[in-house]
């Protein structure tokens, strides 16, 4: 869960530069790179999630 916690730090960080970025020069592509930024996140603790389900189901039996 560590490596969650530090990946979605990183990640809140970057987007809200991207964001200062956009607010500041109006350029669409900081707002482009947020985006990415976040659904890369997302998948990551996505897949992340599943394979901590996986890791307990295995235990399990």
């Amino acid at each position: 869960m560590l490596l969650l916690r530090l990946v979605g730090i990183l990640a809140l960080v970057t987007i809200g530069v991207s964001f200062a970025l956009y607010v500041v020069s109006r350029d669409r592509r900081y707002l482009r790179f947020a985006w990415r930024v976040f659904l890369g996140t997302l998948v990551f603790a996505v897949l992340l999630m599943l394979f901590y389900a996986a890791e307990r189901f295995l235990m399990v039996i």
